[in-house]
């Protein structure tokens, strides 16, 4: 079964540093203020486990992830003054993956390609 979905999720694990956690978590509500306003969006949030925190994010196609990418990219620099990103994955169908790998090599995420699945 192929899928349609052009969807793409991106899957960051940050561990908090020692003390970090206030300013962790007020620069991470910034982060849902802004990207509530991009259109591209389908969910965005945080959760947390005691020193470690998981931002769930899910994006309509490749082009939204780059356009989120860009606009979050001064307050990603501040959560990582805070945090580590300890591992990153990013989920979609292949055409769309495509167009992420060039422009988000820096940040070395392990890629996971949709193959069967559905979205309502």
């Amino acid at each position: 079964m192929a899928t349609h979905d052009t969807a793409c999720t991106i899957v960051p694990y940050f561990r908090i540093h020692t003390g970090k956690g206030r300013d962790f978590r007020m620069l991470a509500e910034q982060c849902v203020e802004q990207t509530n306003n991009e259109d591209g969006c389908l969910y965005y949030g945080f959760t947390f486990s005691e020193d470690q925190a998981h931002c769930r994010e899910g994006y309509r196609d490749g082009e939204s992830v780059l356009a989120h990418v860009q606009s979050i990219r001064p307050l990603l620099a501040e959560l990582l003054k805070n945090a580590d990103m300890t591992k990153l994955e990013i989920h979609g169908p292949e055409k769309e993956l495509a167009k992420l790998r060039g422009p988000l090599a820096e940040f070395k995420a392990q890629y996971f390609t949709l193959e069967y699945g559905f979205r309502r």
